[in-house]
Parts: C-alpha cells; structure tokens; sequence
C-alpha cells in the first residue's frame, strides 16, 4: 500500500450511521469495483469503488460487503468476503489481503472468503424481506459498459425475485457530503502534494518546454510520495486553455503565452482539485495580469461565501453577478448586451461558461447536487475562469475549500497571488 491507511474506527462509525438510516428488516450489500480490461492481457490500474472504500477501507478488487442488523447471529450482521490468496497467485500477481488484513483494515470481524458467499447470502436474505443495492447515481455521467452494481442487481432480481429492493445511493450519498475530521486530513495532505508539484513546476516551466513534460514534472512528484493524479491533468498552453478539458498536453509552451494547470493529488483515494495560470515566460503581460486579477478577486468571492445554509445553485448566481461586473471592467461585454441579454443565454457565458464548484471528496467531482444545502464539513472547489479566445487568454484558478463559518482554503500555501508567481518563477 503507497499511502498511510486511516484508522479502522473511521469506517466502523461510517456501517453504524448506515445501519441507523436502514428499514427495520433490511440488509445492505457492496461491491469492489471490476479490474476494467485494457487491451491484450492488460487492465487498467484499479480504482475502487467509493463507496467501498467509505464503508471499508478496502482498496481491492473482488470485495463484497453485507451489511444485516438484524441478523440473529451476531456474526452474520456485518460480513466482507474476499478473493482466496494462495502462494501461486501471490507468486504471479502479487499480494492480496488475508482474512485478518482484511479485518484489521476495515473493523469487520466476520471476514470470508468468495466461495462462502452464495451459501452466507441465502442466509442472510431468508432473515429479511428488503435489500438496499447499490448504483452510480452521478447525473452527468452515462456509459454503455454495465457496471458490476448492475450486474450484481440483476442476478439479486432473478435470484431473489420477491424481495424488494431500495437504492443504497441516497443514504450513502448523505452520508458522504459531510467529511470526517480522518478525510479532511487525507484531502489536506493530497492538497500538500499538489502544492509540492506546483512549486516544482514553477521552477521548470519555461518556454519551448512540452504541455506533456510539465505533466510528468507532477506525475513524477505525486509518485515519489505515494500519490497518483486525482483525474487526468489538464496542460493547457496559449489557446488550448480556452478548451475547458483539453487533455491532449501535446504542444510546446510559448514565449508570451499563458500555461493553465488544471491538476490535482490523489492520496488514500482522496482527491485534491487545483487550477493555477502562470506565464510561460515568468511574466504576465499588462493584459494578462489585468484578466488575472480579476480572476484572482472573483476566487476570493466565492470561497468566501461558502458558508452553512447556502446552496452551491444560490452561490453560482452570486459569483455570476460579480463576473458580470468583472466583465464589464476588462471591456469585454457592454451594459447595452447586458440590459437586452436573455436570461437564458446572458452576455456573462461568451467568457465564462462553467460551474463555479463542485463537491469534493473520494471523487474529485463527488456525490452532491446543486440544490443540496452547504453543511459544516462539506468540501467544495471554487474555480471562477474566463476564456477569451481572441486574445489566446484562458484563465482559471481554483481552490479547495470546507464550509465552515470561516470557510477554510485547504489551498491557502499554494501560490496564487501575481506576484508571488512573477517572483518564484524568477528564481529559476
């Protein structure tokens, strides 16, 4: 395992909050995410379910949680099975967890192995009549490959054809939103990492150099402390900043033009979400740092307003309103545009097009909705941007940030004022 496990008691808290939510005479079961097939006899790096992972701790593939309060077996009530290890596999595809590994890690007691599972399972379901499975519930995501969870749901229905069934993804997502005071340090130290690749590649960028090798700069400094990308980094050069998920990275860096870094940390499955713009050149253009700065007051804004009892919805609105303004100030929209603008389509979006934030958490775009109410404890990302692609300027800074009464910048030690930027990329 690259990174420090968390301990235990952060996952038993976590299965009693689940059970507490749980119908009288219901059990709950999740799955490990499938190893994804790449080509020939490659898979992809696994990625395990975040929703396991919040229940368990587990970071491997072939896992199956059950969750059955009422069980009159104690034993029974809370049960994770795991693929069987044996010398050979461990001799070819390396280590696995044992059964007090797996037990350890996650405070469940009653660990098996898979092939118990069928014969533990009819138990189990003879002593309830509902059965909470769970789904990716995420709105903007669609895919044509069956997922495990759909699978598994699937086989429950033929299998079990009179049971009812509830979705998992409600309970758990309430659960989710709120970070343990355990997450919040894990996202802070995938937060540390990113700044420890940022300050390296302020002390690397200069112009001719590749989008690709200032991408492996982080790659390089996340690996060496047991870290991974959050998601696939974005190193976006002169024009190409304009395009909000530009992951090609595959041009040169030019004297004159901005580099926009859109990349973040994962440490222990927790995800850090950064957006920085500096100069190629180490020097913003009069121009450039007009833009910036305006940038830079509009992320100050926002992160200031994430605070409890507001909705992410509501906070967009705001951040739009100060755009406007901010839009107005660099020339680049007109109060006639405004005043005849459609509500629908205002003068704002030819500049600024996106969210202003998203959750954060296990997923750098985690489980939450735009109508859901900013509690203490929730992590968000504030990432104001405008993206004027006549002048070959695209601006985006980005901070992660918990709500709190004083909102709290988990980003606050990575640079972001001009200044700053100007005066460390100089050092070079």
């Amino acid at each position: 395992m690259r990174y420090q496990p968390l301990p235990s008691d952060l996952y038993i808290r976590n299965r009693a909050k689940l059970t507490s939510m749980m119908k009288h005479g219901s059990m709950a079961i999740v799955n490990s995410n499938d190893e994804m097939p790449r080509s020939g006899d490659q898979n992809f790096p696994f990625k395990q379910n975040s929703d396991m992972f919040y229940l368990t701790g587990l970071d491997q593939e072939k896992c199956i949680l059950t969750i059955c309060p009422s069980h009159p077996v104690e034993s029974l009530r809370e049960v994770i099975f795991t693929v069987k290890t044996n010398d050979l596999m461990v001799t070819w595809n390396g280590y696995k967890y044992t059964l007090d590994e797996a037990r350890q890690l996650s405070g469940v007691r009653t660990i098996k192995w898979l092939d118990e599972f069928d014969m533990t399972l009819k138990d189990q379901m003879s002593r309830v009549q509902t059965v909470y499975l769970n789904q990716n519930e995420y709105i903007k995501y669609f895919t044509d490959v069956p997922s495990r969870d759909t699978r598994f749901a699937g086989k429950m229905k033929t299998d079990y054809p009179v049971h009812s069934y509830e979705r998992l993804a409600p309970l758990i997502t309430s659960m989710r939103l709120v970070k343990e005071p355990e997450e919040i340090m894990q996202m802070q130290k995938a937060c540390d990492l990113t700044n420890d690749g940022f300050r390296r590649i302020l002390d690397f960028v200069k112009p001719g150099i590749m989008e690709y090798e200032v991408e492996a700069a982080f790659t390089h400094e996340f690996s060496r402390k047991g870290a991974g990308h959050a998601y696939q980094p974005i190193v976006a050069s002169g024009r190409n900043a304009c395009v909000l998920h530009y992951v090609s990275n595959d041009k040169p860096c030019m004297d004159g033009d901005l580099l926009l870094l859109d990349v973040g940390a994962e440490y222990g499955n927790y995800c850090a979400d950064m957006s920085r713009t500096i100069p190629v050149n180490g020097k913003f253009t009069p121009r450039q740092r007009q833009v910036y700065e305006a940038v830079l007051r509009l992320m100050n804004a926002g992160m200031s307003m994430l605070k409890p009892g507001v909705t992410n919805e509501k906070w967009h609105a705001e951040v739009c309103r100060l755009m406007e303004k901010e839009l107005l100030g660099l020339g680049l929209i007109t109060r006639a545009e405004v005043e005849s603008q459609d509500a629908a389509s205002p003068a704002f979006f030819r500049y600024y097009m996106h969210g202003t934030g998203h959750f954060l958490g296990l997923d750098v775009h985690d489980v939450g909705s735009r109508q859901d109410v900013f509690k203490k404890g929730m992590v968000l990302t504030c990432e104001p941007g405008i993206y004027i692609p006549e002048e070959g300027i695209g601006i985006r800074l980005e901070n992660d940030v918990m709500v709190d009464d004083i909102p709290v910048n988990l980003m606050a030690h990575i640079p972001v004022d001009p200044d700053e930027i100007e005066e460390l990329m100089g050092r070079r």
